[in-house]
């Protein structure tokens, strides 16, 4: 056959052609093979000046999310062939094994992920969380909170009331800070002795009317300054002046509703104006309830007797203890359980269901705490606009509309790291612990940002923060009410805006409110049930494998210049909350991350997940083979790539 004519044509046509293949010189029927593969990267290629060419030098061209993934996705080959399969030798395949394996490699994740997301001064030892555990199993039925008797802590300020707390129900759930005035909200927790169990409530220090508001202001160091810019002079005074009485009255409900009141007292500081008036008033007001006089910081027996020698003037018989070292605290346990009753579960007590638990984190003033207040009717926690008023991360019990039950945490606002490293303040920096700590034992996140305000850098901060623990999460739009001129498209507008600035909650709903007038907090609890539901689905293996062949069908895994491609065997979900998928592939590392999050949103299209992230851990074939009859393996670290590998904490 002559080749001469058809080599003449095929060079006159890439002499022609704009973008010509680099193979041009072979003859046309060489080419037919790589015809499909080469008319892809043509069109690709066109796609790349066409928007060089059509826009001005000066025109800075702004590409999304999509957009950077093809691009991204173009350095690979891919070929559009028929042998792309999605399993090679299925029927080969033992699936227990693999069922096994996944287990394993989700615990493993999990291990690397809880030694990257450390919280600054979490050191609880092994012995006492075994020690809290023994506690808890010591009652063999599971009594609701608020069927149990309650025993409330008073006494003025800096008595050790909250280290107190911690010593009865075991852990560090109260902030302890060697400064006056750092608990102002009712902080519940359950304790046990023996075969007894009740709630012990912690308060803030109750304030007497013998000091004047000057005195009482500087004792509690109440910042008028710190994250109060924006608000006039005249409205910090009057909330400045207000927060005495509030924290007052927060430590008079939870005395009203206890049967057993512990009135603490310092017993090195000795015998106090403040305490002769609230022993007073005790006495005057609840002389039916039984009323314990707990003498602490008595470390030393023989000091302690004579230092609470000289509380007997208070009408009540002194009892020396210590919260630190737990001297005598079981003498005080041993008063307390003689003076509750001890409650049975009922008769046919039901399985518990599980309760999800919701968190409710943000910046400082953004009206988390008006949110708590608005969900379950009452004045639960202080609000003001006096910035850092939470400090304690404060669970409520709460039941929906629908009788579902759930368990609210407000929590203390989260400024920068640097802002509160700066400010010095101790109490400050624990708070936020305890934020973080909060948002790491629950199941849902509601992340409230203010309207006016909307996406700030802390708010993103915070985000990366909620998705990298994997939780659930709805984004509550609070303050709706200050946004002037509103019509049917600025919650379209509003959500583009927060959509394009936090990547991170692409998949979170969001939910417009205004918590100090009521409107529409009821939909935050609607959002959040749904989430938890999202949360907590597991897909069939079945159903999971079409997705997965579906969308290799539709777009296959790239092939590498090298001439490698990644395959996907075998894909099962091996964990809820959050929902976590293990593929068993060839070799992970020829899954780029941009094609990972294809699959991602394959799934989120094809199965929902809405409102929770969703974990993709990528097995390879070779680290199978590896730990195959060597018992498991123990690095995955080469499996987790992009986002999985490159965790961090941010504060």
């Amino acid at each position: 056959m002559d080749l001469s004519p058809a080599l003449l044509l095929s060079t006159v046509l890439s002499l022609l052609s704009p973008i010509s293949p680099s193979s041009s010189s072979l003859p046309p029927f060489a080419l037919s093979r790589h015809r499909p593969h080469q008319r892809q990267r043509q069109r690709q290629r066109r796609c790349n000046l066409s928007r060089s060419f059509c826009l001005p030098p000066s025109v800075h061209l702004s590409i999304n999310r999509e957009d950077e993934e093809e691009e991204e996705i173009g350095e690979f080959e891919f070929e559009e062939d028929d042998d792309v399969d999605y399993a090679e030798d299925k029927e080969n395949l033992d699936i227990d094994s693999l069922e096994r394996e996944a287990q394993l490699v989700v615990r493993e994740f999990s291990h690397s992920l809880a030694r990257q997301l450390i919280i600054d001064n979490e050191r609880s030892s092994s012995k006492e969380a075994q020690v809290k555990e023994k506690r808890r199993k010591n009652t063999s039925k599971n009594i609701p909170d608020h069927l149990l008797p309650k025993v409330a802590i008073v006494g003025r300020p800096n008595v050790g009331k909250s280290a107190l707390f911690n010593r009865l129900v075991g852990g560090k759930t109260a902030i302890v800070v060697d400064e006056p005035g750092v608990t102002r909200d009712r902080l519940y927790g359950r304790s046990f002795w023996g075969n007894y169990e009740f709630m012990v409530v912690d308060t803030g220090g109750v304030l007497t009317i013998s000091k004047s508001q000057t005195d009482l202001i500087e004792e509690l160091a109440i910042s008028t300054t710190i994250g109060m810019e924006g608000i006039p002079l005249a409205t910090r005074e009057a909330a400045v002046a207000r927060m005495p009485t509030m924290i007052e009255k927060q430590a008079t409900v939870a005395v009203e509703e206890s049967s057993v009141i512990i009135f603490l007292v310092d017993g090195q500081a000795g015998l106090n104006a403040a305490d002769v008036e609230i022993a007073d008033w005790l006495r005057k007001h609840y002389s039916n309830k039984c009323i314990i006089l707990a003498v602490n910081k008595c470390e030393s027996p023989r000091k302690g007797i004579s230092q609470a020698s000289e509380f007997w003037s208070l009408g009540f018989d002194p009892l020396p203890i210590s919260a630190l070292s737990g001297t005598g605290t079981g003498e005080l346990l041993d008063l307390v359980c003689s003076e509750i009753k001890k409650v049975e579960g009922p008769e046919f007590l039901e399985e518990e269901n599980y309760v999800p638990a919701i968190a409710i984190v943000g910046r400082p003033n953004v009206g988390k705490s008006s949110i708590l207040n608005a969900l379950v009717g009452e004045d639960r926690t202080i609000v003001s606009p006096v910035s850092g008023t939470t400090r304690d991360a404060i669970d409520t019990e709460f039941t929906g509309p629908d009788g579902q039950k759930f368990k609210l945490i407000d929590t203390a606002g989260i400024r920068k790291k640097a802002a509160v490293a700066s400010s010095g303040s101790i109490p400050e920096a624990l708070s936020v612990n305890q934020a973080f700590r909060a948002i790491r034992r629950s199941d849902v996140v509601a992340l409230v940002i203010e309207a006016m305000a909307c996406i700030t850098e802390q708010d993103c901060k915070i985000a990366d923060r909620i998705e990298s623990e994997g939780k659930g999460c709805l984004i509550v739009v609070n303050k709706w009410d200050t946004i002037p001129n509103k019509n049917q498209q600025t919650t379209v507008f509003y959500e583009e805006d927060v959509r394009r600035k936090v990547r991170a909650l692409s998949w979170a709903p969001i939910v417009y409110s205004t918590a100090i007038a009521g409107h529409s907090v009821d939909k935050i609890i609607v959002a959040a049930a749904v989430v938890e539901k999202e949360r907590s689905r597991r897909l069939t293996t079945a159903i999971l494998n079409q997705v997965v062949r579906e969308a290799i069908a539709f777009k296959a895994p790239p092939r590498t210049r090298g001439g490698k491609r990644g395959r996907v065997y075998y894909s099962t979900q091996a964990a809820i909350r959050p929902p976590t998928f293990v593929f068993f592939v060839n070799d992970a590392k020829l899954f780029p991350e941009t094609y990972r999050r294809y699959m991602e949103k394959q799934l989120r299209t094809s199965a929902g997940f809405a409102g929770t992230p969703i974990r993709l851990l990528w097995r390879s074939r070779r680290k199978m083979e590896k730990s195959d009859g060597k018992g498991p393996s123990t690095n995955l670290q080469e499996n987790f790539t992009g986002t999985e590998k490159r965790l961090a904490v941010s504060t």
